[in-house]
């Protein structure tokens, strides 16, 4: 009897920590059940936002915080899609807002319920994407460009996209695993907008990228990062808060915005049709919003702050540099990425994969 008592208890152990380390891995995973009014579901870019931020709105609001992450626009907008899981707030990029509004996955924004937006930067209002911003506001912007080891490489050398094709750079440029980055780059040397929808000039384009071959050292995403605090390749193509990341890691890095195109992005706060709890993500939303917050997080995070009030509290060194917060010259010549359509945006995907099995 000893022994089966020892037995069962031994069962009953086993079963509680089972218990427990379910409930743990739902809260890590960020399972999105709850149905409960004080839980705030946040669907996010991973490490996308200052934690200690999360910990301090949790015990302000008294909410408590699941946050998800996703790793693509459209992996975010096949989960809202679905609505069998729901997210009370999420940080779309401008290019994929279009889409998910004439697909009915955002809900207008009731901006009387927010405070701060008189703080975000005029350039990055009313754009075409959200022309009133009726379903979006903006999070975070920054740049696409070019970071150059220069223990390695002359950074004088690369002024603009059209440097990349130099023959000195022979496997030499780690390239961002992305469609619209890639062929964005070959179409703004070409001088045609990155957003082209014309079939030929896109083609055009690929035929310029086949010509790069020679100097792709890789295709990647994260990994450009690690590589370049390592040494292990002079030119990467990037975003610039993963670059400010690199440059604190590497002092040799230096960040180049292209002055022949270039890219402003920026993602957003936006409610998807599966919100549960309205009250909680319009109070994270005004929460972030607040200068001193959205300085902290953008410190943290490594990315362009839309608020002013915000930059103002921020190092000058950072916001007086012009690879991260550019003048407004130089901003008239970059693009925002614009929604293409479904057809042309798979032309487009098509287009990048025959051009990477190539290499």
């Amino acid at each position: 009897m000893k022994r089966l008592l020892v037995f069962f208890g031994g069962i009953v152990g086993v079963l509680s920590l089972l218990f427990i380390g379910t409930t743990v891995l739902s809260k890590e995973s960020g399972a999105t059940s709850s149905s409960d009014p004080n839980t705030l579901i946040i669907y996010n870019w991973g490490e996308y936002v200052d934690p200690d931020l999360i910990k301090k709105f949790e015990t302000e609001s008294g909410y408590s915080v699941i946050y998800n992450t996703f790793d693509s626009n459209e992996a975010m907008e096949t989960k809202v899609k679905q609505g069998g899981t729901r997210y009370d707030l999420i940080f779309p990029s401008e290019s994929i807002i279009p889409k998910m509004i004439e697909e009915g996955l955002l809900l207008p924004l009731d901006h009387t319920q927010l405070t701060g937006t008189e703080d975000l930067s005029s350039f990055l209002m009313n754009q075409s994407f959200d022309s009133e911003n009726t379903y979006s506001i903006p999070y975070f912007w920054g740049t696409i460009g070019i970071m150059v080891n220069t223990d390695e490489i002359d950074s004088s050398l690369i002024t603009g996209w059209s440097d990349l094709w130099q023959p000195a750079f022979k496997n030499d440029i780690l390239m961002v695993d992305g469609a619209r980055e890639t062929l964005g780059i070959a179409l703004q040397v070409l001088g045609d907008s990155q957003n082209e929808k014309d079939p030929d000039k896109i083609a055009a384009a690929v035929e310029k990228l086949n010509a790069l071959r020679p100097n792709v050292k890789a295709v990647l995403t994260d990994e450009i990062k690690t590589l370049m605090i390592n040494n292990d390749a002079p030119i990467g193509i990037g975003y610039s808060g993963d670059a400010a990341y690199v440059m604190a890691e590497n002092p040799a890095i230096r960040y180049i915005v292209p002055d022949d195109g270039g890219a402003i992005w920026t993602d957003n706060f936006a409610i998807p049709k599966t919100v549960g709890n309205k009250a909680g993500a319009y109070a994270f939303i005004n929460f972030m919003l607040r200068p001193e917050n959205a300085a902290q997080n953008a410190a943290y995070v490594g990315y362009a702050t839309p608020s002013e009030a915000a930059k103002d509290s921020l190092p000058s060194e950072l916001t007086q540099d012009k690879a991260f917060y550019p003048e407004p010259s130089a901003m008239e010549l970059m693009e925002h990425y614009e929604y293409l359509g479904k057809d042309t945006v798979e032309a487009y995907n098509d287009f990048f994969l025959e051009w990477k099995l190539g290499l």
